[in-house]
């Protein structure tokens, strides 16, 4: 069975959503509009919600982008799907926290804490924080560079696993006969000392019933595949063509292998938006029409902050220059700019090819065609499934729930109803042992 995800979007993953005149809202959102987002997503029987973040602007060149989206109004993800947890009762929610800006004992309290709460359905997408505007909330005057962040967020990540590893399975006893609760010898300080942290532990939260929060990752350039390759059970990515992601796949199997990992023990989900219409030529006016509400201004913008560099000074009808490695998303640079060099695209070109919808892969058609390409690459080893990007939302969500899960279902390529309680269990992930279990 392949894996779905949904990818949340304040109105939609297209750049312009908000603009479109069946937008149900413009401004801000109050929760049932999101409750009903979540509701959608269960009924297709999805795997889980996501919700990425950013705490600050990506630079000089953002206040355009900021002034003709919805950036600049974004729900922290934690707090969303915490409340969204209540309006569910299956599906997964994944939340993006940053190793940049928070401390292990926050992270891993925050997971586990919902992870019990919701009866085993959290993942923590692990990242390491691109937008160098955010330095500035969180008192420093400079970002850290791209391999610095990853230094850091390895050894982060350890504790934070460290930490979920403290207490044993059984350890509460709740015995009110001998009034005894806990069991303390299977409760276990961490006592971490590195390069980056000192953290004594135990965590104040035990395991739940999936074990521990799923870890997710999103990392494209060399030291992200190694860090994913090496800690992620889920990787989140950004390609285009068939062969490319099938390489990517194999790219991170073999990495894993190399770790002694499984090479089958991540599942590998690119991002994937779908546009869907009954006919061919319905589905690809939808498109256009949103395309055609995507301001130029706005376009260069969202090209600067995906390459890290900014293009508002070059001719919009001119080629791509060439360009520094950026100290944001390294992985999501090199694809785009292999992109525009390979199809010998203008700035204009470039941007309405990947700006709309951040240079995810764009299925436009009927549920029958985006379904032979999602079939297509699950058979043929680039994909272990997707996460689904909404160009709109709700309507793009009914969209694809309403008509292409159903194809999938008829297929036998996607299951027909949950049958399994926990977020490991929807994605077919191992419940981690407790390493002091192999103690005893």
């Amino acid at each position: 069975m392949m894996k779905l995800g949904l990818f949340v979007a304040e109105r939609g993953h297209h750049i312009a959503a908000w603009r479109d005149p069946a937008a149900e809202l413009a401004g801000d959102v109050d929760f049932s509009y999101y409750a009903n987002i979540a509701s959608i997503a269960e009924r297709g029987c999805l795997d889980f919600l996501f919700n990425a973040d950013i705490a600050g602007p990506s630079g000089a060149y953002s206040a355009e982008r900021l002034r003709r989206t919805t950036g600049a109004s974004r729900v922290e993800p934690l707090t969303l799907l915490s409340a969204m947890s209540s309006v569910t009762r299956h599906i997964g929610l994944i939340a993006t926290m940053s190793t940049t800006y928070y401390e292990p004992f926050h992270i891993a309290r925050f997971f586990a804490g919902l992870d019990q709460l919701s009866g085993g359905r959290v993942g923590w997408n692990v990242v390491t924080t691109y937008a160098e505007g955010e330095a500035g909330n969180f008192g420093r005057e400079v970002h850290l560079s791209h391999d610095e962040r990853y230094e850091r967020a390895k050894e982060f990540t350890e504790v934070v696993l460290g930490l979920w590893d403290c207490w044993e399975d059984g350890s509460i006893v709740a015995d009110k006969e001998t009034g005894i609760f806990l069991d303390s010898e299977k409760l276990h300080p961490l006592n971490h000392q590195g390069e980056h942290f000192a953290v004594r532990g135990p965590l104040t939260v035990g395991r739940s019933a999936q074990g521990q929060p799923v870890i997710v990752q999103a990392g494209q350039s060399e030291m992200g595949r190694d860090f994913a390759a090496r800690t992620a059970e889920v990787i989140f990515t950004v390609q285009q063509e068939l062969e490319e992601a099938r390489d990517f796949h194999a790219d991170i199997q073999n990495r894993a292998a190399s770790f002694g990992r499984a090479r089958n023990a991540i599942r590998i989900m690119p991002g994937l938006v779908p546009i869907v219409g009954a006919t061919m030529e319905e589905a690809a006016e939808k498109y256009e029409k949103l395309q055609s509400l995507i301001h130029p201004d706005l376009g260069i913008s969202l090209l600067s902050h995906i390459l890290g560099f900014d293009l508002s000074g070059y001719p919009v009808d001119g080629p791509l220059p060439d360009l520094p490695l950026s100290n944001a998303q390294q992985g999501r640079q090199k694809l785009v700019t292999d992109l525009a060099r390979r199809e010998s695209m203008t700035l204009r070109q470039l941007y309405m090819r990947v700006g709309g919808v951040r240079a995810h892969l764009t299925l436009c058609g009927t549920p029958e065609y985006i379904a032979d390409i999602m079939e297509e690459w699950v058979a043929g080893a680039a994909a272990d499934g997707f996460n689904i990007l909404p160009p709109t939302l709700p309507q793009g969500l009914e969209d694809f729930v309403g008509h292409v899960v159903p194809e999938l279902q008829r297929r036998g390529l996607f299951r027909t109803k949950y049958e399994g309680r926990t977020l490991r269990d929807h994605l077919d992930l191992p419940v981690p042992v407790s390493k002091w279990s192999s103690v005893r």
